[in-house]
């Protein structure tokens, strides 16, 4: 009650010093106008609905803004957590004219190409292997990577790949996927979704993201649908097949227009890296990992086929993940219709969020969460059968889960397992000389989440 009636004392002084700094700039105006600043602090009162009407509880709106204020101009995950901690597993966010419903439980959660891969990872090797200052001062290792995924993708999609770090394509190709991460985070985004009276104000904004848009297009278009549309014309029987020629034929049956074979490829193609850093901070997993690779393989490569006999390597990519969850935030689902979640009533047209991060990192359902320990995923709590053999543990969704899920975990966890493995296997990756630790802060909100600092890792190489 005594923070109410504090609240309330604070919103009043603001009203009023709204309404006399008001009253000084236009002092021609109504008094009906002059007593707006006040009318507006004051609504939110009216109409509280803290977990009334079967809603599911949050904090005060306001009008026009909703909860932006207590928001700020990020949706981040740790801060969703402390309104968790507050209102429980299901609240609602009045974001604007939308309703945003916030899901924090892992329970209401659930209402809600091969051979290539060794040929692009041996040349990491071995470009690894030949770097003298890899072995001793360390190299920013996440370029090395990014090219290796990149090529994945491109020949998984157009048959075409980057000879190196320098090619034109590829540095042209990484600036549009930053460029594009950039604007996705910004808020201006959110507040155009939202807050649909504010768009004319950003127009700067949406027309660097039409800018944006149309040249990655013709980047796309210039660079590779057009020259595989060429080789179909050709009829080559023996031409290997991709991922565009079978888009391209959808074209040429009228399942799809030649507009639409554009945004597919470019939503596609949204490459991410994850890092394993965590092995180099603490030595005694990477030690584990590398003796079950010996004892099981001996000197047998590893291979995706041979990836489900390495049960600790699994759960050191699925530890990494559940730490360093790649999409915080997933991505929103809207209900047509008013539906039920948790025992609330959720209006129709209502945003739905699931906060990942916490999912993976909440202490009700994780012991010591801030460990990274992949044991947990073993012996320790073999409750926790996440994506193997089909299961879903609906505390770790890294990806999200079901047709809205990120398509890039089929491909992303064997891949992961694969670096992570012939990494291990060939080098004992390190800290450089002067550095105890790497640091594995993280930066990001609500569509991506990665290391912010590109640190550098020395690989020694271990003798056969």
């Amino acid at each position: 009650m005594a923070a109410s009636t504090g609240k309330l004392a604070m919103l009043t002084l603001a009203a009023v010093a709204c309404t006399y700094a008001t009253k000084h700039l236009f002092p021609d105006q109504s008094p009906f106008l002059l007593s707006l600043p006040l009318l507006l602090f004051f609504l939110p009162f009216v109409f509280s609905r803290s977990g009334s009407n079967g809603a599911p509880p949050g904090p005060v709106s306001f009008p026009i803004f909703g909860n932006w204020l207590q928001v700020g101009n990020d949706l981040n995950h740790r801060n969703l957590v402390d309104m968790a901690k507050k209102y429980g597993n299901v609240f609602l966010l009045r974001l604007g004219v939308r309703n945003l419903v916030v899901v924090s439980d892992p329970k209401l959660a659930t209402e809600q190409y091969r051979g290539m891969w060794d040929e692009e990872m041996d040349m990491v090797l071995r470009d690894l292997r030949g770097d003298r200052a890899a072995q001793t001062e360390g190299v920013v290792v996440r370029r090395r990577l990014q090219l290796m995924l990149y090529n994945i993708m491109y020949r998984m999609m157009f048959d075409a790949r980057f000879e190196s770090v320098s090619d034109p394509l590829f540095q042209q190709a990484t600036r549009f996927n930053s460029e594009r991460s950039r604007l996705a985070q910004s808020f201006e985004y959110n507040y155009g979704d939202f807050i649909p009276i504010l768009r004319p104000f950003l127009r700067s904004y949406l027309d660097k993201c039409r800018d944006l848009q149309s040249r990655r297009l013709a980047f796309f278009n210039n660079n590779y649908v057009e020259k595989r549309r060429k080789l179909m014309a050709e009829r080559d029987g023996n031409r290997l097949r991709c991922a565009m020629d079978y888009i391209l034929e959808a074209e040429m049956n009228g399942e799809i227009s030649s507009d639409n074979v554009i945004y597919i490829v470019e939503n596609i193609n949204v490459a991410a890296i994850e890092t394993t850093f965590e092995l180099v901070n603490h030595p005694n997993a990477q030690t584990r990992l590398r003796k079950e690779l010996r004892d099981v393989l001996g000197d047998e490569p590893v291979t995706e086929t041979n990836l489900h006999r390495l049960p600790y390597l699994q759960a050191v990519v699925k530890e990494t993940l559940r730490l360093h969850s790649p999409i915080p935030l997933l991505v929103p689902h809207m209900n047509l219709e008013e539906a039920k979640l948790g025992g609330y009533d959720i209006p129709k047209r209502t945003k739905v969020i699931v906060n990942a991060w916490w999912l993976g990192n909440n202490p009700e359902w994780w012991n010591k969460p801030e460990e990274f320990r992949p044991e947990r995923f073993l012996d320790e709590e073999t409750e926790v059968e996440a994506l193997v053999g089909g299961k879903v543990d609906f505390r770790f969704l890294p990806f999200g889960v079901g047709r809205r899920s990120c398509p890039g975990i089929i491909l992303a966890l064997p891949l992961l397992g694969l670096i992570v493995g012939k990494l291990v296997k060939e080098f004992e990756m390190v800290t450089p000389p002067g550095t105890d630790k790497i640091d594995v802060t993280e930066k990001g909100g609500q569509f991506s989440l990665q290391i912010a600092k590109h640190s550098t890792i020395a690989f020694h190489p271990i003798a056969p």
